[in-house]
């Protein structure tokens, strides 16, 4: 058996218009399948479906595909992300392209169904949002939930790290995120690799994809370049402030450092992207096991120069070190952990948290435009939600709202908020002042807060 094709224009030759074709891939630059998609964008075929986490930068990647006219419909966790405008985007504003804007964790589990031959699940995800608007709706437990249907694919591009010629495959490190869920539900999947290696020199204890999933494997030619999968946006340093009343509030590291200190040692955190990924930096020695959606448990702050392993990243695509006992998983385990509550907190930026401790943190504008990730599959369970943020917005509007403006992520979930000028708790319908920023008043920040909140008996002082 040889599944080895020459090149990746061969692998994609059959590739036809109209097709559903996936693209692994996690945030906007790691381990895309780069030579399938630039074969594919060659080839020049036509009206695809493309189903995956996130098409990349603008110019590369699945967004590539999509500059090119190359793409009619989306099924995708972003179509949309801060300061970054995109191809899909434009598009998407222009009603030129159809989009299915679907959680990270609900992606993989429609494909993984498609893969094991179930048509249809029922899910808690996103059950009492604007995702689920015109689906069947069925309670379970007293709960809610949304009923999703299987994706099926015909064709999958997905990278790997290393495989042998009948096609088993091995990930590195916390790259196997969507690329089993992906390669199952497809007809064809072809497999990038950086190393090809004859049958019976991959142990099989490291075959993470058995070669039954997979159709074709073709060889890399490409070297990765760390500074490639560095993201350059538009947002404020860790150590930069916002002014309130002519002072300055907490920095975002020191919103991170905050909400660092209400987590329990020894327990189970997953991070969310922007301020939340900068908490990794506060928890030395604590036994704290940090959860990441792209599948690992247990890595430790961000790691800059020669300690980056361009495999080892968190959710927000920054790299990090790994702790003693440190585990790699697929995406659809590492969401089993968020839906089963095997998490005790999770910590999400947000857009907006009003007074019914409802959140919206994924679209400014519809349920076409924005970046869900894996938030909703990841409040799904009961862990704690920890909402970090600025107090109000560059204009000076209050975040805190009566009721939120924006699409919500999860109704009646948050616990806590900390901002760059308070600390709140949730403590059974109202929210509780329990600490302000040095160099600021209660009275300041209640002004500052459009949702009513109650000062706590002793207010401290935020670190």
């Amino acid at each position: 058996m040889n599944k080895v094709f020459n090149s990746a224009k061969e692998a994609v030759s059959d590739i036809a218009d109209g097709s559903a074709v996936a693209i692994a891939g996690f945030g906007l630059g790691h381990r895309f399948a780069n030579d399938l998609i630039r074969a594919l964008r060659e080839q020049g075929t036509r009206n695809l479906t493309l189903v995956c986490n996130s098409l990349g930068g603008p110019g590369q990647r699945g967004q590539s595909l999509v500059e090119n006219r190359q793409v009619k419909k989306l099924i995708v966790a972003f179509s949309a992300r801060p300061n970054l405008v995109t191809p899909a985007e434009q598009q998407i504003i222009a009603g030129e392209l159809e989009v299915e804007l679907v959680g990270q964790g609900i992606i993989v589990e429609r494909c993984r169904a498609g893969g094991a031959g179930i048509p249809a699940f029922y899910s808690p995800t996103g059950a009492e949002t604007e995702l689920a608007a015109g689906k069947d709706i069925r309670h379970f437990d007293g709960r809610p939930h949304v009923l999703e249907h299987a994706i099926k694919l015909d064709y999958a591009l997905i990278s790997a790290y290393r495989a042998d010629r009948a096609g088993n495959v091995q990930f590195r490190g916390g790259s196997q995120n969507l690329n089993p869920a992906l390669a199952k539900a497809a007809r064809v999947a072809i497999v990038e690799v950086n190393e090809i290696v004859e049958i019976g020199e991959l142990p099989p204890e490291l075959v993470d994809l058995p070669g039954i999933f997979v159709s074709r494997v073709v060889k890399t030619n490409q070297v990765v370049e760390i500074q490639s999968l560095k993201r350059s946006d538009k947002r404020r340093e860790a150590a930069s402030a916002r002014l309130y009343n002519g002072k300055p509030a907490l920095t975002r590291a020191g919103i991170a450092k905050n909400a660092a200190a209400i987590l329990r040692d020894g327990s189970y955190v997953n991070l969310g992207t922007g301020i939340p990924t900068q908490v990794s930096n506060f928890l030395e020695g604590r036994g704290i096991w940090l959860h990441s959606e792209n599948g690992i448990l247990g890595y430790g702050p961000m790691v800059t120069g020669e300690d980056i392993d361009p495999d080892v990243y968190n959710a927000g695509g920054q790299f990090v070190s790994l702790v003693p006992g440190a585990s790699f998983f697929d995406s659809v385990t590492s969401f089993e952990m968020a839906r089963g509550s095997h998490i005790d907190y999770v910590i999400l930026g947000a857009y907006e948290v009003d007074q019914h401790a409802n959140v919206a943190n994924w679209s400014l504008s519809d349920a076409k435009r924005g970046g869900i990730g894996g938030a909703m599959d990841l409040v799904a369970g009961n862990a704690e939600l920890i909402i970090t943020m600025e107090h109000c917005d560059s204009k000076g509007r209050p975040k805190l709202k009566r009721e939120c403006c924006y699409p919500l992520t999860a109704r009646n979930r948050v616990d806590w908020v900390v901002t760059d000028l308070a600390v709140l708790h949730r403590v059974g319908s109202r929210f509780i002042l329990e600490a302000v920023a040095p160099g600021f008043t209660t009275d300041e920040v209640i002004a500052l807060t459009e949702m009513p909140i109650v000062a706590a008996d002793q207010v401290r002082q935020m670190a």
